[in-house]
């Protein structure tokens, strides 16, 4: 599937958010809502991948180029409502999908508004990165985007130091990097500002949460993975074998077929009744049980 066209839509305080559109942009279909460090851009080999849904768009959220500012009054809040213009701009999504903070984000909107399918990939929440934040905000304040993009994958991701370093020394990738970070501490600190509800996602008529194999019960992701899961009820939970956190970057084409194969009907079933998913995700439910 191709980029057909980009969208940009005002939002609060002055901002604005800039969609990517694969496939047909007049075809109701998925709409990805990407995390913290990451763009529109890191998700184009998935999106451009997926043949479930006859279009794809991917929001690029504000502070990332070429969308807007995060501005003064930035929050988690205004996320759920930056999403919410975008779904008023695609009446009909057949599916949520969001990865990581996006996911988080995802799952809000999906409280507020009815959705018919929101799919969430390791969602973070409260305590996630707590103990980083403060060095995040020191970094942040100095201006050193270096540090903010090693604390993010040394301290938080917990990559080791010769894959830091192997980043660095790719200059492109590390700038890429550094712009990404850019609004990293400010989206960390959000998840300890507006209070999340402790029943998520309650309007969606179906809700798969996806985890890394890497990551299964395992901090920061895995844990914060299943206190997700303990707050979204009647989520069907699914392990994506052999992949970690960034599974849209390693195995975009294995994630892109994991999201497909969530997307299938059976032919033989009721109208509204999904197929478990393929080999490529494996369900696991009664690992994570739902609140």
């Amino acid at each position: 599937m191709e980029r057909t066209i980009q969208k940009s839509f005002p939002v609060g305080a002055g901002s604005w958010v800039t969609v990517d559109v694969y496939g047909d942009p007049g075809a109701p279909g998925l709409v990805v809502v990407p995390g913290a460090m990451s763009d529109a851009r890191g998700w184009e080999s998935v999106a451009a991948a997926i043949g479930a849904w006859p279009s794809v768009a991917v929001v690029n959220r504000r502070g990332r180029a070429p969308s807007g500012p995060l501005t003064s009054t930035y929050s988690l809040r205004a996320e759920v409502e930056d999403l919410g213009v975008v779904l008023d701009a695609f009446p009909g999504t057949e599916a949520l999908f969001g990865w990581s903070y996006g996911g988080l984000i995802a799952l809000l909107a999906a409280g507020e508004r009815p959705l018919r399918h929101v799919i969430a990939y390791e969602p973070v929440i409260r305590p996630f990165g707590l103990d980083v934040l403060p060095d995040l905000k020191a970094a942040e304040e100095a201006g050193d985007l270096d540090a903010v993009v090693e604390i993010v994958h040394r301290r938080i991701a917990g990559l080791d130091a010769a894959v830091v370093e192997a980043l660095r020394a790719d200059r492109e990738e590390w700038e890429a990097l550094r712009r990404l970070a850019g609004p990293a501490c400010a989206e960390l600190a959000a998840l300890y500002g507006d209070a999340v509800p402790e029943a998520l996602a309650g309007r969606a008529d179906r809700v798969d949460l996806i985890v890394g194999e890497l990551n299964r019960g395992r901090a920061p992701y895995g844990t914060a993975f299943a206190e997700v899961a303990r707050r979204v009820a009647r989520a069907e939970v699914h392990v994506l074998p052999g992949q970690g956190h960034v599974a849209h970057l390693q195995a975009p084409g294995e994630l892109a077929r994991s999201l497909d194969g969530l997307a299938v009907v059976r032919a033989d079933a009721p109208a509204g009744v999904r197929a478990d998913a393929p080999a490529a995700v494996r369900r696991a439910q009664d690992s994570f049980p739902a609140a």
